[in-house]
C-alpha cells in the first residue's frame, strides 16, 4: 500500500474515534443532568425547591387582666417594747424572784434588795418629821401671843415679827422633813426591783449576793413584750422611689391612701426556711428618712404573736399589698427571651401559622412569671415551649394550648419586687 494512503486512513480512524467519545459524552449529559432522570425526564420532587419543616410548638393564650401588687422585702423582728432592769438603789442582792425565760407582769417583783439601811431610813425621816411638826406648833401659840400683846403694845412689832417668822420657818422644816420621810420611803420600795411592763424575761447578770448601784450601766436582766411584735422591714430608697413614681403615674392604683392609717394594710410573713407565719399583720408606719449611710428606709409592720413564734433578732420576709396593676399580662418567664440590647420579645403563633416576634415592656417579676404592661393583645397565643427552632415569619404547628396555666397566671398574683 502506498505510504501517503496509509497515513490518510490512520487520520480517519483517530478522527472517527474522537466524534464518537464526545457524542457520547453529550449523551450522558443530557440523561443524567439537572432537571432530568436516567429517560430524559424531570420529577417534580426535583423540580420544587425544598420546604422549611414546620416547628411543633406549645402556646398559652394570653389576657389582661388585674393583678396585685405586693412587695416582699427582708425584714428582721423587734420586740413590741422592751426594758432593762437597773437597780435604782445600790445594796446588796439578797434574793431573785423570778425564773428565767418566765412570762412576768408589771409591777411584778423580780429582785430584793437587802432593805435594812433603807428601813432605817424611814424611820430617822419619821422621827425628824415629828420633831418638825412639834416645833411648828409651838411656834404657832408663840406667834399668836405676840399678836395679841402687839396690839395692846405690850410687846414691840419687831418681836411679833419675829415670832410670825419663826412660826413660817419652822412650817418650812415640816415640809423638807415630810419630803425627806417620801423619799426614804420611794428607796425603801426600790429595793424591790419590779418589772415596768408585762413580757417574757431572759437570763439573769447577777446572782444572790452581788453587789449592785443605783443606775449602773450593767442590766439586771431585760424583759421583752413578744406579743404583739414588729418586723422592720428594709427597702432601698430606689424601690421606694419607684414605687412612689408608679402610683403617681397610674400604673399602680392604690387599695387606699398612700399616708397615713385610714386604711389597714394586710401583710404577710415567710420564716427563713420558707414555712408560712399562719397570722396575718398590719402595716405601721415607714421611716420618714433615709439612712445615710445604708441608702435604706424601714417600713414596720405588727404581728400577732401569741405562741411566741417570732423571736426577736429573727431574718423574715414581709410581703404587703402595694395596689393593683390593671390591665396587663403575666407571661412565664421561660418564653421570654432577650435581645443583645436586653430588651425582651416573645414568639405568637399568628392565624396564618407562623411566628411573630412581639418585644415587651415588662414591669417586674412576678415569681416564675413576668408582668408585661405593653406588647401583647388580648388573645395572643404566646409560645411557651419549642421556640428554640423558632424565627420570626417561620412557620409552627401548635400542638398544645396551655388553657390551665393562662388560667392560674391570669388570676390575682402576688409579684416579687426585685431586691
Amino acid at each position: 500500500m502506498p505510504q501517503s494512503t496509509k497515513f490518510t486512513s490512520q487520520a480517519l480512524r483517530r478522527g472517527f474515534g474522537a466524534a464518537a467519545g464526545a457524542t457520547l459524552l453529550i449523551l450522558a449529559a443530557c440523561g443524567n443532568g439537572e432537571g432530568g432522570n436516567a429517560s430524559g425526564q424531570q420529577t417534580s420532587e426535583e423540580a420544587a425547591p425544598p420546604q422549611r419543616m414546620a416547628a411543633r410548638v406549645e402556646v398559652m393564650p394570653v389576657q389582661p387582666t388585674s393583678i396585685g401588687s405586693v412587695r416582699t422585702l427582708p425584714g428582721r423582728a423587734t420586740p413590741y417594747a422592751e426594758a432593762e432592769i437597773r437597780p435604782q438603789v445600790s445594796g446588796l442582792i439578797e434574793s431573785r424572784l423570778f425564773t428565767e425565760g418566765e412570762v412576768v407582769t408589771e409591777d411584778q417583783a423580780l429582785y430584793q434588795i437587802d432593805a435594812d439601811e433603807y428601813v432605817a431610813a424611814v424611820q430617822s425621816a419619821e422621827a425628824s418629821l415629828a420633831r418638825a411638826q412639834a416645833t411648828v406648833g409651838a411656834a404657832t401659840e408663840t406667834a399668836r401671843r405676840f399678836e395679841h400683846l402687839a396690839n395692846i403694845n405690850a410687846v414691840s412689832q419687831q418681836s411679833y415679827d419675829e415670832a410670825v417668822a419663826a412660826q413660817k420657818q419652822a412650817e418650812a422644816d415640816v415640809g423638807i422633813q415630810r419630803a425627806a420621810l417620801q423619799r426614804a420611803r420611794i428607796d425603801l420600795a426600790r429595793t424591790k426591783v419590779r418589772s415596768p411592763i408585762t413580757g417574757r424575761i431572759g437570763r439573769s447578770a447577777v446572782t444572790e449576793g452581788a453587789l449592785v448601784t443605783a443606775n449602773q450601766p450593767t442590766t439586771l436582766a431585760r424583759v421583752l413584750q413578744l406579743d404583739p411584735i414588729y418586723v422592720d422591714m428594709t427597702a432601698s430608697s430606689a424601690q421606694v422611689l419607684r414605687w412612689k413614681r408608679d402610683v403617681s403615674e397610674g400604673k399602680i392604683e392604690t387599695l387606699g391612701p398612700t399616708s397615713g392609717r385610714s386604711a389597714a394594710v394586710p401583710v404577710t410573713l415567710e420564716f427563713e426556711n420558707g414555712d408560712e407565719y399562719p397570722l396575718s399583720g398590719q402595716l405601721e408606719f415607714s421611716e420618714v428618712s433615709v439612712d445615710q449611710e445604708a441608702g435604706t428606709v424601714i417600713v414596720r409592720a405588727q404581728f400577732p404573736n401569741p405562741d411566741n413564734l417570732i423571736l426577736p433578732g429573727m431574718f423574715l420576709k414581709a410581703s404587703f399589698a402595694a395596689g393593683t396593676y390593671n390591665n396587663v399580662y403575666a407571661i412565664p418567664q421561660r418564653a421570654v427571651q432577650r435581645t443583645p440590647q436586653g430588651g425582651g420579645y416573645v414568639f405568637v403563633a399568628g392565624d396564618d401559622g407562623t411566628a411573630i416576634q412581639k418585644p415587651l415592656t415588662i414591669q417586674e417579676a412576678n415569681g416564675s412569671n413576668w408582668i408585661v404592661t405593653d406588647g401583647l393583645s388580648p388573645g395572643d397565643r404566646v409560645i411557651v415551649s419549642g421556640f428554640q427552632n423558632v424565627r420570626n415569619g417561620a412557620p409552627v404547628q401548635v400542638i398544645a394550648s396551655r388553657q390551665e396555666e393562662m388560667a392560674a397566671v391570669a388570676s390575682p398574683a402576688t409579684l416579687v419586687q426585685p431586691e
